[in-house]
């Protein structure tokens, strides 16, 4: 029997042929660790180019490290992090900005998973109180969590309000190439409405490989050594850097990104007139949140992998990936069409 593609998530997806490729090349002889290696030279000078960074891009191993890494850049010691509740540094972190950094989350609700400066200014009412946590750096998702994206006028006014009230803005990238396949636009035109982003790529055909891209040169010095403090620091950098390399050629993570999400579209388009099933939230990148029945569920996830995002209103997460192709998808809608007549 042919194994069926997981709709669980983009992290259960393969490697990119041309991402393995990428790391047979660098596999050749002796050369420096730690990152003092020419493939680690260019991939970082490709990340800044495409990104417009006057700063600098660091490689780390995964998403939460990232994120720790980059909200330390930007924390002092009584600084509190403004987030949506659904953020994944709140949600699925296991506290690690609480208990490594020691800081606290300033959660905020928000039903599509995105910050306004509406939904921040009101957390910023402690300030100047000694007895209170400063908010100090408000963290958004792009796409989030949710797969929704902010458009670009949507950051520039969270990045324009954050400075003007003395406020950093950190960007999670984990999904940051669907967002902009689906806005299409430029890594760069993303990251200028941030201090400091991450840019995922493991979600995207890499195998653990991520990058910190920090946007403003006065910030880079510390970076360094906090990545090395929190363990993020490769010494076989090579084969982390040679990975971007080839996402960045030709923009192979846009091509990635916006194939996955054309699959999203056309699994929220396939179920979208399935009795008993609607769609959630707006399908922007490569997810479609849906509400099924439980007993629809139960009979999917018996052939299907997928995840139950809320038991108590029965709704799931149906996640696409660069390799899902339009034959896995026909065939997951086509279940949950009979699923219907079967329950």
């Amino acid at each position: 029997m042919t194994q069926r593609k997981s709709f669980g998530s983009d992290n259960h997806a393969g490697v990119h042929p041309a991402v393995l490729q990428a790391m047979l090349d660098a596999n050749t002889g002796d050369v420096v660790a730690y990152g003092a290696d020419d493939w680690t030279a260019r991939a970082v000078a490709a990340l800044r180019s495409a990104f417009r960074c006057d700063g600098e891009a660091f490689f780390v191993f995964n998403g939460s490290g990232a994120n720790i890494l980059g909200l330390s850049t930007l924390l002092r010691r009584h600084s509190a992090v403004i987030c949506a509740e659904s953020a994944h540094i709140n949600t699925d972190e296991c506290g690690s900005a609480e208990r490594l950094l020691g800081t606290k989350l300033l959660q905020v609700a928000s039903p599509d998973g995105k910050l306004t400066p509406e939904l921040i200014a009101p957390k910023l009412d402690g300030r100047g109180d000694d007895h209170r946590a400063q908010a100090g750096v408000v963290a958004v998702t792009q796409s989030t969590e949710l797969g929704t994206c902010y458009t670009l006028e949507e950051l520039r006014k969270i990045s324009d309000f954050c400075h003007a009230s003395d406020l950093l803005v950190y960007l999670d990238g984990a999904r940051l190439a669907n967002a902009a396949a689906y806005l299409d636009c430029t890594l760069a035109d993303i990251a200028e409405c941030a201090d400091v982003l991450s840019f995922g790529g493991t979600k995207n055909g890499a195998l653990g490989a991520e990058a910190l891209i920090v946007m403003r040169p006065e910030l880079v010095d510390p970076v360094q050594y906090l990545r090395k403090q929190q363990t993020q620091l490769a010494s076989k950098m090579r084969f982390v850097a040679a990975q971007f390399l080839a996402l960045m050629e030709a923009e192979l993570w846009r091509a990635n990104a916006a194939h996955a999400n054309a699959m999203a579209r056309r699994l929220a388009a396939g179920v979208r007139d399935v009795p008993g099933v609607s769609v959630v939230h707006p399908v922007q990148a490569n997810a479609v949140f849906a509400r099924v029945g439980a007993a629809q569920i139960k009979g999917l996830q018996k052939d299907w992998v997928f995840h139950t995002w809320d038991e108590s209103v029965s709704m799931v997460r149906w996640m696409c990936a660069f390799d899902t192709s339009e034959e896995d998808v026909d065939s997951f809608v086509a279940d949950v069409e009979r699923s219907v007549r079967f329950t």
